[in-house]
């Protein structure tokens, strides 16, 4: 091939054709720079190709930054080392020159093969630490000898198509770098504030706009120091004075404390903060972070909330035992229930008054339950068993160090039933000076917490209990006659277990079943003779004490049996020793005591007839009555029962 062909570089003047591509390129960078690199030396070397291509190691692929082929620009290109004269150049990282008989030497080339191609020279772009960044090469269809100065100028526009390559690279790494940044610092949950030297703001994130309500344009030029309040201004100059003392390595700090700043609206929040200094292009700027605790500290009052709910909560279900529906049908109980169907779904405080063990509390409960408050909390306060040193911060809560002890801030119990029901218990016992506070509440909705000077609104509905007569504590001096008209806006009066008829074989039959199922027993239904002993009692502690004493019996039951004898006080020994007992309806006292008797009487012939009138033993009647052999017999004897001959 070389014989047969002109050589036309054979008269190449290497001062003209440097002359060509300089002027070519000179005023054009980038994409541009490249085309006019390869097009001016293509006609400098009067060469059919020229190329400038960056290289991909992962893939082993040259893509083209510019490709002249015959006047014109191939877009796109691509191509994959293999095989190829680039190959060499790449691999082996030094100018390649094959100058004659290409296509005999790379046959599967396909660019070859299309050109009919017949000389190559191809020199490999490094940067300055000898990284391949990519290669330039020309290619021709006639021959091309050595010639120092072809490979000299090809030297020449390698270095320059390198260092623009260089610097591309180095414009997309920032720009992705500095797109990076952006997305982080636009990304962040915490405000991002950057303040040149006289502290005024050059740029804010999305988070800074979120947090101080505003856009940024409200911010940008502007004094930072505007945005926090008055005292906290001078704190952050001198956080900044301290900051420009520092050595250079160390310019950041966690400001102690943080900030308080203020948003463009007036309302003030605090803030985490920390501060850095930079410099850039001769200017010294920082950045300021703050992170708005308010979502923190309300998150973490939240879970004291909760926590202090949940230890209510605990400590009701440790005290309440047994808690079902309110059972009974008696009239007594029908005429409470009307007044809490009544009155549940209003606003109106409810004064329950009654005896100890009444079931104030269960009553209570009901109201709350039937109420619109049914879905807010429910929150018990015992009067009379928190000490009076403490029974306000009970009430009302207190702040950290209000008084000795007070190591953290607490919630009250008014606070914790805010949107639902507070009941308080035994409330005769609440001392003088705290029942001027509860009436400030019930008028006001609202109390100081214990050490603060900010006043609590709470909505709060009040339910009370007493088993004292109020009345009489008023005019004794221990009671507060507003306070005892603002409670007694609705009374309910419950009563005594004794004048509720049978409702006691109700609530009995239900605690057996109650405590056996808790216990894990299997207890026979309680017999006539148990029920009539259940009826005659007077219960002086009412459901409470019949509670107890079905717990008792149930705890001490043999062979399914129930047995009375040690859970209830023998029932004609208090009939007959109680004053209370023979001077109220004494008529119907004896007409109890006969029906009990006869029950009696039934119950041991019915055992001795089961038994064959034995008495003690495995097999005896008392054995199946549940009751000591010698206790049976005292009460047949009692009884004048004898077996017929």
């Amino acid at each position: 091939m070389s014989g047969s062909h002109h050589d036309p570089l054979t008269n190449l003047n290497e001062e003209t054709a440097l002359r060509t591509i300089l002027e070519g390129t000179a005023t054009v960078t980038g994409e541009r720079f490249f085309e006019a690199l390869v097009e001016n030396l293509a006609k400098a070397l009067q060469t059919h190709a020229a190329w400038v291509t960056e290289y991909f190691p992962e893939s082993r692929r040259l893509k083209a930054l510019a490709f002249y082929l015959n006047g014109s620009f191939l877009k796109d290109w691509a191509m994959d080392l293999a095989g190829t004269p680039c190959e060499h150049v790449i691999d082996q990282a030094r100018l390649i020159h094959f100058p004659d008989n290409l296509l005999n030497l790379f046959p599967i080339d396909p660019d070859i093969a299309g050109l009919k191609a017949a000389s190559y020279i191809g020199l490999p772009l490094t940067d300055t630490a000898g990284k391949i960044l990519g290669h330039l090469a020309v290619m021709d269809t006639r021959p091309m000898p050595a010639e120092s100065r072809i490979e000299a100028i090809i030297r020449i526009f390698a270095a320059r198509a390198a260092s623009e390559l260089q610097r591309l690279q180095a414009e997309s790494a920032t720009r992705e770098r500095e797109l990076k940044l952006r997305r982080l610092v636009d990304s962040a949950m915490d405000a991002i504030i950057e303040l040149d030297e006289d502290l005024r703001v050059t740029r804010i994130n999305p988070a800074a706009e979120k947090v101080f309500q505003c856009e940024a344009i409200h911010l940008v030029g502007k004094d930072f120091c505007l945005s926090l309040v008055p005292n906290e201004r001078e704190k952050l100059r001198r956080l900044i004075q301290d900051l420009n003392t520092r050595p250079t390595d160390r310019r950041s700090l966690w400001i102690p404390g943080g900030l308080k700043a203020v948003r463009t609206d007036s309302t003030e929040f605090p803030a985490e903060a920390t501060l850095s200094q930079f410099q850039m292009g001769g200017r010294v700027f920082y950045t300021l972070i703050l992170r708005n605790v308010n979502e923190r500290l309300e998150a973490e009052q939240k879970i004291r909330f909760l926590t202090i709910e949940t230890e209510f909560l605990k400590e009701e279900l440790h005290d309440l035992q047994y808690f079902g529906e309110i059972l009974g049908n008696s009239p007594a109980l029908m005429r409470v229930l009307l007044d809490i169907q009544q009155v549940a779904d209003t606003q109106a405080t409810v004064l329950i008054s009654g005896e100890t063990g009444t079931g104030k509390e269960v009553m209570a409960r009901a109201i709350h339950a039937n109420s619109r408050r049914r879905n807010h909390p429910f929150i018990k306060v015992n009067c009379a068993a928190i000490p009076a040193t403490l029974i306000e911060s009970e009430f009302f809560g207190h702040e950290q160090g209000a008084f000795t002890g007070a190591t953290k801030k607490r919630e009250g119990r008014f606070s914790l039933a805010d949107g639902g029901t507070i009941f308080l218990d035994e409330i005769g016992e609440l001392p003088l000076d705290l029942q001027g506070k509860l009436l400030r509440v019930l008028q006001e909705g609202e109390f100081d917490p214990v050490g603060s000077s900010h006043t609590k609104k709470v909505n709060v509905r009040v339910l009370a209990a007493t088993n004292r007569d109020l009345q009489k504590e008023v005019q004794d001096g221990k009671f507060r006659e507003d306070l005892y008209y603002r409670l007694n806006v609705f009374p309910i009066h419950l009563p005594p277990l004794r004048e509720r008829g049978e409702d006691v074989v109700l609530l009995a039959n239900t605690f057996v079943q109650h405590f056996a199922q808790r216990m894990g027993r299997t207890v026979a239904p309680l017999s006539p003779d148990a029920l009539g002993r259940l009826t005659a009692y007077h219960w002086p502690g009412n459901v409470r004490e019949l509670q107890n004493v079905i717990e008792r019996a149930v705890i001490t039951a043999q062979n399914s049996q129930l047995n009375l004898d040690r859970a209830l006080p023998d029932v004609e020994e208090k009939l007959s020793s109680s004053p209370e007992t023979l001077t109220q309806e004494p008529s119907t006292c004896i007409r109890t005591l006969q029906e009990l008797q006869n029950l009696e009487r039934q119950n041991i012939l019915l055992a001795l007839e089961q038994s064959g009138w034995k008495v003690s033993g495995e097999q005896g009647a008392a054995k199946l009555l549940g009751m000591n052999a010698s206790t049976l017999a005292s009460r047949m004897k009692a009884l004048g029962i004898t077996r017929a001959k």
